[in-house]
């Protein structure tokens, strides 16, 4: 158990830069529009030699209701919590807000202990507001800028005290186990060499963050009828079934021609690249309107990475004639999304959580199909029989011969054939081994890799002179 540290405080008041500086990566979603961040962020800070856990929260809001803000309220003040320490951040540049004050006697009386901060406090314009902030009665303010990195050793030296009393309390506590953490810090359970990475991906609406809350078996995330709610690309460790995994949370991806505001480009640029560190892709469709050009685009998407796909179908529970309209998308699924032929279609309901065992198997399935190696022996063994079955063209007379071949890498299998004339390979025949290699071997739904290389049939010693006996002679000397 480490220190976790909860930055709190009104909007545009910059937590997730301050957030970013602690973590050392750009994580974060950074705009100087206010309430970018929706949902709590959880990350690794390094400060020194001081490791803690930092939590980035939405803005404070003055709402109670069940409205957006509301809501996003909520989830702050659980931030506020599950921390260790709140780090009440303050505009030094604006001076207090009315929100300001309220918020200071909120967590006077919710938090155990507050650290207050005045933000993009360099320069002699932000005396006035670092001053101003003693009003709040929190003791003297850290002058801080989390833009350039200001007044990071003061914060280290408020800090450390509060990481001193949480290792003591964890050394009293906790028992004596060895658990293995990968670079992020995210527990390692024996028999995985790190946490599978999921990402779950679709539509605006479609159901992403209240399937991730039901997996988690609580409300982290936020969630509401609302479509658009969550914006940043947001990471939860979590042992499913004893399998342990990282699940990414991503922003609904809506057509390229539909976005044109700089924050929805920013949430969809994060979501893709939730998409390329991901092992597992879940394309969620909303079982009303499932397939629409959207959803093809952004699962062939996931294929072109290179990623294992399971297709997901939520809001299951409201369908009537189930039967009916299962064989519909599987029907659908075949004809429209050839490229994926055999990849895990499942069923479910986010809201009630039918369906969430099938879900995980169908992750485990697509894992290991993605991680499935086939010895060169068996390969050219298959290739023989696939050209006998079928020969390969002759364009312009030339033959084609395909001489042999073996699996060059995994995830996703990738297969390499040496041939003659490989620039003249029609792309039908490529398709051809690919279906081959996906039925006879059990591959199902996975991206496959098929690299056609050329090996000449030229004699290599052709046209070299022999060398006579006072060459050999003057050689041996």
């Amino acid at each position: 158990m480490t220190l976790t540290l909860a930055i709190v405080g009104r909007p545009n008041v910059g937590k997730s830069t301050l957030f970013n500086r602690l973590v050392g990566k750009r994580l974060a979603l950074v705009d100087d529009q206010p309430g970018v961040t929706r949902d709590l962020r959880e990350g690794e800070a390094r400060l020194g030699d001081l490791r803690f856990t930092v939590i980035d929260t939405a803005g404070l809001e003055e709402a109670t209701d069940e409205s957006l803000e509301g809501r996003m309220r909520k989830l702050t003040e659980r931030a506020v919590d599950m921390a260790d320490v709140c780090l009440f951040v303050v505009d030094a540049r604006t001076g207090l807000a009315p929100a300001d004050r309220v918020f200071a006697d909120i967590l006077r009386k919710r938090a155990d202990h507050v650290i207050l901060a005045a933000n993009k406090a360099e320069g002699a314009a932000a005396d006035a507001g670092v001053i101003e902030a003693w009003e709040l009665g929190l003791g003297e303010p850290l002058r801080i800028s989390a833009e350039h990195g200001e007044g990071m050793t003061d914060l280290y030296a408020a800090l450390m005290p509060h990481a001193d009393a949480a290792e003591e309390k964890a050394a009293e506590t906790a028992p004596v186990t060895d658990v293995e953490v990968d670079e992020d810090g995210a527990a390692v359970l024996p028999g995985m060499d790190k946490p599978l990475q999921v990402a779950v991906v679709g539509r605006p609406n479609a159901g992403k963050s209240t399937l991730i809350n039901k997996i988690l078996g609580e409300d982290r995330l936020l969630t509401g009828p609302e479509a658009g709610i969550t914006r940043d690309a947001i990471s939860l460790q979590i042992d499913w079934q004893g399998t342990p995994m990282r699940i990414f949370d991503t922003a609904g991806m809506r057509k390229k021609a539909k976005v044109q505001e700089k924050l929805e480009k920013l949430s969809v640029s994060d979501g893709l690249r939730a998409v390329k560190f991901a092992e597992v892709v879940v394309v969620l469709l909303d079982a009303a309107i499932p397939f629409e050009q959207q959803d093809l685009r952004i699962a062939d998407l996931a294929a072109r990475e290179g990623r294992a796909v399971v297709v997901a179908i939520n809001k299951w529970d409201l369908e009537d004639d189930k039967n009916a309209k299962l064989k519909a998308l599987r029907e659908a699924f075949e004809h429209l999304l050839p490229q994926l032929r055999g990849a895990p279609l499942v069923t479910l309901s986010a809201k009630t959580g039918r369906g969430l065992d099938r879900l995980n198997a169908a992750i485990l399935k697509a894992y290991d199909v993605w991680n499935r190696r086939v010895t060169t022996a068996q390969l050219n063994r298959w290739l023989t029989g696939m050209v006998e079955a079928h020969p390969p063209p002759a364009p312009q007379g030339k033959r084609i011969k395909l001489r042999y071949m073996t699996q060059a890498k995994t995830r996703p299998p990738g297969f390499v054939v040496m041939c003659s004339h490989p620039d003249k390979m029609p792309e039908s025949y490529n398709r051809y081994l690919i279906n081959g290699l996906r039925d006879d071997f059990d591959m199902p739904g996975t991206p496959i890799r098929l690299t056609l290389r050329s090996q000449s049939d030229k004699n290599p010693y052709k046209g070299r002179k022999k060398a006579g006996p006072s060459k050999l002679r003057k050689h041996l000397k």
